[in-house]
């Protein structure tokens, strides 16, 4: 007992002394600090030594007061357009990771980056926006973020502008009857596990994945290269002018891997396996009783080889590499998938960093999931594109001269920070 009196008389007053430490120094504030969480797994390695498949745990850093205010967006650098030069052609892309069951986060971010306004409804300051996947599991607001999603499709179609989704690990997860980042709260919000499997194979939500939601997507920088998805195929002759052949960004929620073997024609290939093997997922009957507690179900029997691979570890749902890899050897590798692609970047979400967006190969390569989530209590974050074709000077020949510019930029609650500008001249004759 005098042990225990003699160890409280030490206790007590430092606990006290840091308790006024913390609402002086932010970075003592150990009550706050964002949660540690394990990366998703893919099912072939959930059984396995923590070291297989490279899906190990990321440690959330510590961040300052600024990044977590979630839900207010009160004092934040709100994304302005920018107003275009006289003749000039302006695409607006603004792009969101990883929102997992979020709601006010999600559309916290969205209203900073000029997508929403404070009601929630679709400005028409951007031309694209891009959410890059794992929208369900680790929260409860799934159906409210699907029905936003496909509000946000409908209000930007209807001014002009296009909203672009995508299907992450997650939602491919939960189509298998994988639920293991699945919370019972969430289920309840469905009113019961047989109606969130209805809803994710032939209702509200699951229709739309198959209606409105790709595996990855293709979006060029400029009307000469056809719109969203237009097919790039390297061995075929393409009518686009050279110079801005390449002028596309692509966009997938886990990584297209160097050695993946269904790139092209991209994004055709990729998403026409993405089809045929969400069919055959949602049309299951019965829908396999979900994992856990029960065994894991796995893909259909019918699942081709090549439907396998795009759900495998190095498929582009949960390819990590281009996040993992070292510098040097992303470095050398991305151009050729660029080349393939007919892409001047890639940009993906998957595979967090907590504390800011993630820019490697001088921009080539972009990863914009920073835990928006509460459940990670990361960075909220979106990644703008602004991309410009000015007309600059005539040609004796009758074509002009264009200056083509591209700014990518982070923007977070407290600042925003550019990641690349790259500026050149082109010759291309706008009217051919």
């Amino acid at each position: 007992m005098p042990r225990l009196f003699a160890l409280l008389t030490f206790l007590v007053p430092t606990l006290g002394v840091l308790f006024v430490l913390r609402s002086l120094l932010p970075a003592l504030d150990v009550l706050s600090f964002p949660l540690t969480w394990p990366l998703a797994v893919h099912p072939d390695y959930a059984n396995a030594p923590p070291d297989a498949g490279a899906q190990q745990p990321l440690v959330a850093a510590l961040l300052s007061k600024a990044q977590k205010a979630h839900a207010s967006v009160a004092n934040t650098l709100r994304l302005r357009p920018v107003a275009p030069a006289p003749g000039a052609f302006v695409r607006r892309i603004v792009a969101v990771g990883d929102l997992h069951g979020d709601m006010p986060n999600a559309q916290a971010v969205l209203q900073m980056a000029g997508v929403v306004d404070v009601a929630g409804n679709w400005t028409g300051d951007v031309d694209y926006f891009v959410q890059t996947g794992d929208i369900i599991d680790r929260g409860d607001d799934t159906i409210k973020l699907y029905k936003f999603m496909d509000r946000l499709r409908e209000e930007a179609h209807a001014a002009g502008g296009t909203v672009l989704t995508h299907l992450g690990n997650h939602e491919w997860m939960n189509a298998i009857g994988d639920w293991r980042y699945v919370y019972p709260s969430e289920i309840a919000t469905f009113g019961s596990v047989a109606a969130r499997q209805k809803m994710l194979a032939r209702g509200r939500i699951g229709k739309s994945w198959a209606a409105n939601y790709t595996t990855t997507s293709r979006l060029p920088l400029h009307p000469a290269l056809g719109p969203p998805n237009t097919d790039y195929d390297p061995s075929a002759p393409s009518s686009v002018p050279s110079a801005l052949a390449h002028a596309a960004i692509s966009f997938v929620h886990g990584g297209l891997a160097p050695d993946y073997p269904e790139l092209t024609p991209f994004p055709s290939r990729i998403n026409g396996l993405g089809r045929s093997l969400l069919a055959k997922l949602q049309t299951r009957n019965p829908q396999p009783s979900p994992h856990p507690p029960h065994p894991y179900p796995g893909l259909p029997p019918s699942a081709t080889d090549e439907e396998k691979r795009l759900y495998g570890g190095d498929g582009p749902l949960w390819y990590r590499g281009w996040a993992q890899d070292p510098e040097q050897v992303v470095c050398a590798r991305v151009d050729d998938v660029l080349k393939r692609t007919g892409t001047r970047r890639m940009i993906m979400g998957h595979t967090p960093d907590f504390q800011k967006i993630v820019s490697r190969c001088d921009g080539k390569i972009i990863i914009i999931d920073t835990g928006i989530s509460h459940a990670y209590g990361g960075a909220l974050s979106a990644l703008s594109i602004i991309y410009t074709l000015t007309p600059t000077t005539d040609t004796s020949d009758n074509k002009k001269i264009w200056k083509e510019k591209e700014i990518v930029t982070a923007i977070y609650v407290d600042r925003q920070e550019e990641l690349a500008v790259t500026e050149r001249e082109v010759l291309y004759d706008s009217e051919s």
